[in-house]
Formats: C-alpha cells, sequence, structure tokens
C-alpha cells in the first residue's frame, strides 16, 4: 500500500459531513509539522480550519482544499459503507475519495517527498484546509483569506485539489470559475377558490410571463474564458397540494452562473427590472456566492502543465466550466489559482470512488510542480 492510498483511507474512515472534520485535519496537521511546517489552527464557529507553512520567503506555493463531505445519501445505494473505505477492482471507494480527500492525501505525501530531497528549498509552502466548502462556505477559506490579509501575509500560487478531471487524471485544468448569484423571489398575490378566479390573484399565473422573459433573455455572450452566463430556475413551490384553492404566495429559487462580461449589480438590476415589468407586488433576497475569477496562461498553467505531461503524458486543456469553489476566496487576493484533482465522474454521488494509481500519479503532479514553482 502506498503512503497516499494508506493516508487517503485514513481521511475517508472519518465521518466528516460538512461542516465537520472530524479529526482530519489534526491527521494532516501532524503529518506536516514533522516535516518542518509551522501549524496554526484557526476555527471559526463550528468551522475547523487550519494555515500551516514551512519557510518565511516568496514565493509561497499553496495547497488548498477541504476535509468536509456531503452526506453519503441512501445507503441501500452504496456496494459498501461510505465511511469504511475499501479497494475494489483499483478503485478506492467512501465518501470523499473524490472530493477531496484524496487529493489531500496527496499533497501531503508530495510534500513529504519534496521536502526529504529539498530541505532547504526556496521561498515558501502553505496548506489552507476548511471543513466548511461543501455548505454555507461562511467561516472557512473565506475567513482564513481575511485572516492572512490583514497581516499581511500573501499567497503567489495555490493549487487546490478539487475534482477538475474529466476522463483522465490531467485531461483538464481548472483556472478560472463562474461567478454564481442566487435569488429567493416570492410572487404575492390573493388566495381564493378555483371556481372564483375574479376573486383571486393567482401569483403562478403573474409569474409565467416574468419567467418566459428571463428564460429567452441573452445575458451576453461570453468571452474567450467563459461561457455565457445562464439563467436556470432550481425550484418552484406554490400552494399546500390542495386542487381547489389559488394560492396566495409563490416562491420560487433561481440561479446565474455568470462570465465576467457581468456583475452581481448588473444581474440584479436587469432581473428587477422585468419583475417590476410585471408585479407590483413581490419580494426578492439576494445571495452572492461568488464572482467570477481568471487565473491566465503564466508560471502556473504552464508549471501545472508540464507536470501533468511529464507524469501522465496527457496535453493538458484549461476551463472554467463547472461549479464553484473556494478558488473564489483565494484568486481575489492577488493569487494566481488553478485546481488539478483527480476525475469527477462520482463526485456527490453513491459509490463514490478515485483509481488508486491516479492517487500516486496524482501526488507525482502535485511534486513535480511544486519543484518548478520553487526552482
Amino acid at each position: 500500500m502506498s503512503a497516499t492510498l494508506d493516508l487517503s483511507i485514513n481521511l475517508i474512515g472519518r465521518h466528516s459531513v460538512s461542516p465537520e472534520d472530524a479529526g482530519c485535519q489534526e491527521v494532516m496537521a501532524a503529518r506536516l509539522e514533522k516535516i518542518g511546517f509551522t501549524i496554526e489552527h484557526l476555527p471559526f464557529g463550528k468551522v475547523s480550519n487550519f494555515w500551516a507553512r514551512r519557510g518565511s520567503g516568496q514565493p509561497v506555493v499553496c495547497f488548498a482544499g477541504h476535509t468536509d463531505v456531503v452526506p453519503p445519501g441512501n445507503a441501500s445505494q452504496w456496494h459498501s459503507d461510505p465511511f469504511i473505505p475499501e479497494v475494489r477492482g483499483g478503485y478506492l471507494y467512501g465518501r470523499g475519495a473524490a472530493d477531496m480527500k484524496g487529493s489531500l492525501a496527496a499533497m501531503v505525501t508530495a510534500c513529504e517527498r519534496f521536502v526529504a530531497a529539498n530541505p532547504d528549498h526556496a521561498g515558501s509552502i502553505a496548506f489552507l484546509v476548511t471543513s466548511d466548502e461543501e455548505s454555507v462556505a461562511v467561516d472557512g477559506t473565506k475567513r482564513v483569506m481575511e485572516t492572512l490579509q490583514s497581516r499581511g501575509e500573501a499567497i503567489d500560487y495555490c493549487i487546490v485539489g478539487e475534482p477538475s478531471s474529466s476522463d483522465a487524471l490531467g485531461d483538464v485544468i481548472r483556472n478560472g470559475r463562474r461567478g454564481s448569484l442566487n435569488g429567493t423571489l416570492t410572487v404575492h398575490g390573493t388566495e381564493g377558490h378555483v371556481a372564483y378566479p375574479d376573486l383571486a390573484n393567482n401569483p403562478v399565473h403573474r409569474f409565467l410571463p416574468a419567467l418566459a422573459e428571463l428564460s429567452a433573455a441573452t445575458w451576453d455572450n461570453g468571452n474567450s474564458y467563459f461561457p455565457p452566463t445562464s439563467f436556470q430556475v432550481s425550484n418552484i413551490h406554490a400552494g399546500e397540494g390542495t386542487n381547489n384553492v389559488i394560492p396566495g404566495e409563490m416562491h420560487v429559487l433561481f440561479n446565474f452562473r455568470f462570465s465576467s462580461e457581468q456583475t452581481a449589480d448588473s444581474l440584479r438590476a436587469k432581473t428587477e427590472a422585468i419583475f417590476d415589468a410585471h408585479y407590483d407586488n413581490y419580494t426578492l433576497e439576494w445571495q452572492l456566492s461568488g464572482n467570477p475569477f481568471i487565473t491566465e496562461k503564466g508560471v502556473l498553467t504552464e508549471a501545472v502543465s508540464r507536470a501533468i505531461l511529464s507524469v501522465t503524458g496527457i496535453t493538458t486543456k484549461l476551463s472554467t466550466s463547472g461549479g464553484t469553489s473556494d478558488g473564489r476566496f483565494i484568486a481575489p487576493s492577488g493569487a494566481q489559482v488553478v485546481e488539478v484533482g483527480p476525475c469527477n465522474r462520482t463526485i456527490h454521488k453513491a459509490n463514490e470512488c478515485v483509481a488508486v494509481k491516479d492517487l500516486d500519479d496524482l501526488s507525482a503532479i502535485y511534486e513535480t510542480a511544486l519543484g518548478a514553482l520553487l526552482d
């Protein structure tokens, strides 16, 4: 059993459903402390975080990730216990195997080998680890970054261990992410009997023209880094399930995934103008999950691309597709940020897994990139 597989099994076996850490960070911190890292635990609320650093010079190369996982869901759909890791057919199964305890293990073992071979390396190596990525993401990486910035501590290059790969390890590097803006709309109407619609005001009927306009709108055409901004309704609810009552309110959850051609303010203004044209009585709440960010081709993308080619023989491609990640809290500081991790086909699903070989190859990619960045 390789060191990376062994540590992955240790981490996956801990029931760290977000925002719980279940001791994962203590395991990682102990390993890093043995090779000369200074460990700083930074808990906020119920969230566990730690910042670890080896060295005091520049550049600072940071490995970032999260120990929390999503709930396992229906246990009957799993072929083995989601928190008792099991190797079958060359794959390691368990909740968090791909997202992203395997990456965390690969980061630690990569550093162990690198430091053993380069005890007096240039610059600094750092870890930023949270247990608040899979939930509300308020007291995790965001708070740690605020702490670091308040004392003038900067990250130059950051590798986030999110499962970025599609079909084979290393075939995709995420060098940016779209912004994400959520809206919660309540359309207020008047409840009544379906047989007397003249005595009621149906909020569902009132919403449909606005929905048609929002769905048909071209928000922008994207650009060389991002696809066009998209609008999607994720939930609609009205009434109590009774077929003879016109509901008095309708509740709608919707989301924009937006390119750098838009801002949260521009999307709010355009959306509210559409609602204003259709309703005179509604409530709207906004929640910005993150703004778009991009790391253009440069030192970090080249170092990681060469490392992937060296280890796997794959020529990688850059992409900004997918959901959000904690990179959105790190990039605004000026750091170059990329996401490099295992295949994402099974993440957040029953029987989540990662190829055992990919764990060792991922560790080698991290080690090779680290050497290039601190050369």
